[in-house]
């Protein structure tokens, strides 16, 4: 087995073992977790007859011994077998399958502008100690410091409720996934951009800058053919990693700004679905560590004005 090959093989492991051990953390953390699970899966503003009780009992199992639900549970698992939503009464898999689509779309768009703006703001402002780079930078930190949900609250607020440029919520086509995706692209931009920017100034300081320069390049050539490239493998591994959370975070911002896809089935479950289908949800969430983790759907509902 060649080192390619071998590290492909070492890698999917990897992912294996930490998809297994979210999936087992959850089960042993929802398992242990005090109270009725009936009443965590009923909610508790819903009451339920004696003989409700006992079908919830026997239709999820929770009345079998541990390791065969975890067995189950595992085998469930390993068949995609997602559970089902407890109150819209259709399969997870199927819900996320519907929305996955719109959740992806717009963490590709999100992903896209972050690089970017990361790579125009380095290629303007890296080897120059200026006041526009200082005053880049001190934005930079500021916008990795914000928290997305207030930062989508200003974006908001200023270009929907108080400028009109873009829509408040609905589906309005590519004008409802903008500020969406600027909310999720100016952090991961800021973060790329720093960590760009330290590559870039590095290389620039090599001795063969100044051998291209001699050759009489331009700047701009030399930025772009010579100095990015080299520049750019430790941006493109922080990328690879920050994609999996890009993905998991495009369905919340979704929600946030009542775009189509939001209120994922995980909201649907919480407190219906139950214990089965929470289980399956944190171990798809392991799989953000690998760089997989699949979108999670997001019920539609229309916004629209109604016809006058």
């Amino acid at each position: 087995m060649n080192r390619i090959a071998r590290h492909v093989v070492t890698r999917l492991a990897a992912g294996v073992l930490v998809i297994w051990c979210a999936a087992t953390l959850s089960f042993a953390a929802m398992t242990l977790i005090p109270g009725d699970p009936v009443d965590t899966l009923l909610g508790g503003s819903v009451s339920a007859s004696p003989a409700l009780r006992r079908q919830i009992v026997e239709a999820f199992g929770f009345d079998e011994p541990i390791p065969v639900r975890y067995a189950k549970f595992l085998g469930r698992l390993l068949s995609t077998d997602l559970g089902e939503s407890y109150r819209l009464q259709a399969p997870v898999g199927q819900l996320i399958g519907e929305q996955l689509p719109s959740t992806a779309s717009l963490a590709a768009l999100s992903a896209l502008l972050a690089i970017v703006l990361a790579v125009v703001a380095v290629l303007t402002t890296a080897g120059h100690d200026t006041v526009a780079r200082r005053m880049v930078s001190a934005l930079e930190l500021v916008l990795a410091s914000t928290p997305s949900y207030w930062l989508g609250i200003l974006l908001l607020t200023f270009f929907a409720h108080s400028l009109h440029i873009f829509p408040v919520a609905g589906d309005w086509g590519l004008a409802s996934l903008v500020l969406p995706a600027v909310t999720l692209a100016l952090p991961m931009a800021a973060i790329l951009a720093r960590v760009l920017r330290e590559g870039f100034e590095d290389v620039l300081a090599l001795p063969f800058v100044v051998s291209v320069k001699a050759r009489g390049v331009t700047e701009t050539a030399l930025r772009l053919r010579h100095v990015l490239r080299h520049a750019l493998a430790p941006t493109v591994t922080l990328t690879g990693w920050m994609l999996g959370t890009l993905l998991g975070g495009a369905a919340r911002c979704r929600d946030r700004f009542r775009a189509p896809g939001h209120r994922p089935p995980c909201r649907h479950g919480r407190g219906e679905q139950g214990h089965a289908g929470r289980h399956r949800r944190r171990a798809a969430h392991g799989r953000r560590f690998r760089g997989d983790q699949p979108g999670r759907r997001s019920a539609v509902r229309d916004h629209r004005p109604a016809a006058a």
